[in-house]
This record gives structure tokens, C-alpha cells and sequence, in this order.
């Protein structure tokens, strides 16, 4: 196993995961066997990463998270305080669903609130964010905000995390990083130097 990340005295780090360079795991929290965790990561105080779970570089979990297995994580994804994820939508704890867990994909960017529910089964496009409590039991699109119980699309983050304003155009700027957004067919496109 590489040796090369911080895990606390507290913390529980079974044989046959995979962690990158760089990565803290702090206090009482579990990190179970086969398991992937990218570089950069920071898994905060009473996180449980499943068995087979993937999470990306640079993804940031808060206290009390439980990733389960089927769960994929991409990079720069942000898990908020107490958030739960599922992995079977009809659990019963007299009949056994192991065979039965369903896959969620978290893609590169997601900001993820506080106490928010996440139901299985789902992706969640890239840059989106969902609102803290919120309880999403659809897919989302990339750069969506989403909120309420149940989740409903409210608006449009920039990759900064920024509530985007669209003029009559269809044309939007990040207030804090200059990056420019189109509204095309209602998906949001960022636009890049060569205009694309």
C-alpha cells in the first residue's frame, strides 16, 4: 500500500485500497477494502468509504459521509456535511440487495450541500450543485442548480460556484473568474478562448 498520504492514529485503513499521494483521512473515519482514492483528497472526521467505492483526485468529503459501494467520485468533487448517498432504491433488512446495488456518478466539479440526499441509480453532470438538504432523485445536468425536497433545477452555477445571470442573448459571465457561459437549447456551454 503507498505510504505516501496522512492517515490519522484513529482512522482505519483496511488492506487492498488504493490511495494516493497526498490524500488525509482524519479521525474515526473507515476506509474499506478495494477501494480507489485519487491524490489530493481530504476525507474528513467519521467518513465510511465502501468497498469498490472510486473517488477522484482532489475530492473533498466533510463529517459524517458515508460513500457507499457504486458510488464513483471524479475529480474536484465536494461532499458537504452529513450527506448520504443510497445504493438500492427498495432496501428491506429481511431480504438481501448486495447483488442488487445500483451505480451513482458524480462528475468532475459536483458540489454536493449539506445534509443532502442523494437517491441511487443517478449522474450528476459535471459543475452542478446541489443545494444543502436537497433530496435529488434525477440525474442533473452539467452546470445545474438544484434544490428542495424533491430536487428541482433553479438555476445555473459557473465552475467557480457562482449563481450564473444569462442576458437576453443567452450570454453569461462569471463574476469572480471572467469565464463566459451560452444557454443553447437549455444546456449550458462554457465558452472557451477560441470561442468554442
Amino acid at each position: 500500500m503507498n505510504k505516501n498520504f496522512f492517515a490519522h492514529d484513529t482512522s482505519v485503513v483496511d488492506e487492498g485500497c488504493k490511495i494516493g499521494e497526498g490524500t488525509k483521512i482524519w479521525h474515526f473515519s473507515h476506509i474499506m477494502p478495494d477501494c480507489t482514492i485519487g491524490k489530493n483528497c481530504n476525507i474528513g472526521q467519521n467518513v465510511v468509504v465502501s468497498p469498490g467505492v472510486t473517488l477522484g483526485n482532489n475530492v473533498k468529503i466533510q463529517n459524517n459521509v458515508s460513500i457507499y459501494t457504486g458510488v464513483v467520485c471524479e475529480d474536484d468533487v465536494f461532499l458537504g456535511p452529513s450527506m448520504v448517498f443510497t445504493n438500492v432504491t427498495n432496501p428491506r433488512s429481511a431480504v438481501n440487495r448486495k447483488g442488487l446495488y445500483e451505480k451513482t456518478l458524480v462528475k468532475r466539479g459536483v458540489s454536493i450541500g449539506a445534509n443532502a440526499t442523494i437517491v441511487c441509480g443517478i449522474e450528476l453532470g459535471e459543475f452542478s450543485f446541489i443545494g444543502a438538504g436537497a433530496v435529488v432523485t434525477k440525474s442533473t445536468k452539467p452546470y445545474s442548480l438544484v434544490y428542495g425536497n424533491p430536487a428541482k433545477q433553479m438555476g445555473w452555477m459557473s465552475e467557480f460556484g457562482h449563481r450564473l445571470q444569462f442576458n437576453s442573448d443567452g450570454a453569461a459571465i462569471c463574476p469572480e473568474s471572467g469565464e463566459k457561459y451560452k444557454l443553447i437549447d437549455n444546456s449550458v456551454v462554457k465558452i472557451t478562448a477560441n470561442g468554442k
